[in-house]
């Protein structure tokens, strides 16, 4: 009996470490992912924690699960990639810098413009009342919804169509999130973002070469709109596309 005891012992402790020989499953392996991006400047504790929490190799491919953990983008088919962890967080940790998002305290009713594989819809889920994923693409649509299943994700709305448009019925929207760059914003995005909330997007950059991340703030002041902008750092992401395929 002893015997079997440490048998099963061992069973365990290689299940825990090495599921198919890979050992990604350890929360271990995304704190590692997590210190690495605290070190390399980002600083809000909500979206490392949920950064934490999000297996992300469940969200690629097998054969480049060993690279899920490390701080780059990977192809995850159809000419679209799975964003860089430094890149996501940073892009959540300015929607939560937004005046609205700390007064809630979360990000409210989110919008997210290209689902691409669902990492991204999972992390925000973990900082969100509610989010609303749009993705033009069927079979990344399809792959988005198998792997937030196999995951058990809540409180995720996914739609396939163009998000170009996005998805006036359940607007407005307090945090909105693109994950794909244009020479412009769409104006039904700016026209879908509630008062006091905040988009985060790639656009191209002034000068016209490269994107930069665009944040915009819809205030209202004496019963005037306003859209006030600002740039932040460069970035790379798949270009902005309309219809669906």
């Amino acid at each position: 009996m002893p015997q079997r005891h440490l048998q099963q012992a061992a069973a365990d402790a290689a299940r825990l470490t090495t599921p198919s020989g890979l050992g990604l499953d350890s929360a271990g392996v995304r704190q590692r992912m997590v210190q690495r991006l605290r070190l390399d400047g980002l600083r809000d504790e909500r979206v490392l924690a949920a950064l934490a929490q999000v297996p992300r190799h469940e969200f690629v491919d097998t054969a480049l699960a060993t690279q899920a953990y490390e701080d780059t983008s990977l192809p995850i088919g159809h000419g679209q990639t799975i964003s860089k962890p430094s890149v996501v967080g940073r892009m959540i940790e300015l929607m939560l810098a937004a005046p609205g998002a700390q007064q809630r305290g979360h990000l409210g009713k989110t919008l997210e413009i290209g689902t691409g594989c669902g990492y991204q819809a999972a992390v925000l889920a973990q900082l969100a009342r509610q989010v609303v994923s749009i993705e033009r693409l069927r079979p990344l649509h399809d792959k988005a919804r198998v792997n937030l299943a196999a995951i058990k994700a809540l409180h995720i709305r996914l739609l396939y169509g163009d998000g170009m448009l996005g998805h006036a019925p359940a607007a407005p929207y307090d945090s909105i999130i693109a994950a794909a760059g244009g020479d412009d914003l769409p104006a039904a995005w700016l026209a879908q973002l509630a008062p006091g909330g905040r988009l985060v997007a790639p656009m191209t950059a002034p000068s016209g070469r490269g994107q930069v991340l665009v944040v915009v703030d819809h205030l209202v002041e004496a019963g005037v709109s306003q859209f006030i902008r600002s740039l932040q750092e460069s970035v790379l992401f798949v270009p902005l596309k309309s219809g669906v395929l």
